[in-house]
Parts: C-alpha cells; sequence; structure tokens
C-alpha cells in the first residue's frame, strides 16, 4: 500500500511541476509580448528577449518530457 502512495504521490509533484513550468513558460511569453509590442529595442532589452526565448525553449523541452513522462 506504501507502494502505490508513493506513486500517487509522485504523480501528483510531477503534476504541480507541470503546471509549475507552464505557468513560468506564460510569463515569459507574456513579457516577450511585451517588449515586441516597443517601437525600439535597447541593447540590453534585444538581449533580454534572446535570453527569454531560450529559457522560453528549455521549459518547453521541459513541459514534453513532463507530458511524456506522464502517460
Amino acid at each position: 500500500m506504501t507502494k502505490q502512495v508513493q506513486l500517487s504521490q509522485g504523480a501528483e509533484s510531477g503534476a504541480d511541476r507541470l503546471s509549475e513550468v507552464e505557468a513560468l513558460h506564460r510569463s515569459l511569453d507574456a513579457r516577450i509580448q511585451e517588449l515586441a509590442r516597443r517601437v525600439y529595442l535597447t541593447p540590453a532589452e534585444q538581449i533580454e528577449v534572446a535570453d527569454l526565448k531560450k529559457q522560453k525553449l528549455k521549459l518547453k523541452d521541459e513541459i514534453h518530457a513532463l507530458r511524456m513522462g506522464s502517460s
């Protein structure tokens, strides 16, 4: 019975992590969109956009891995 409880707790923490990563992915996307609405980006903002896109891609990979692991 403890094995079953551990499995369900693992599934919950996986689902929690998935929700957390998806929320972070959305927040990065919102920041990218906010910067994209500007007419001009400073060099620092251009670097920020590039970094945000890289982070977003890593999170997308993690989301995919979490979804594949829960299937």
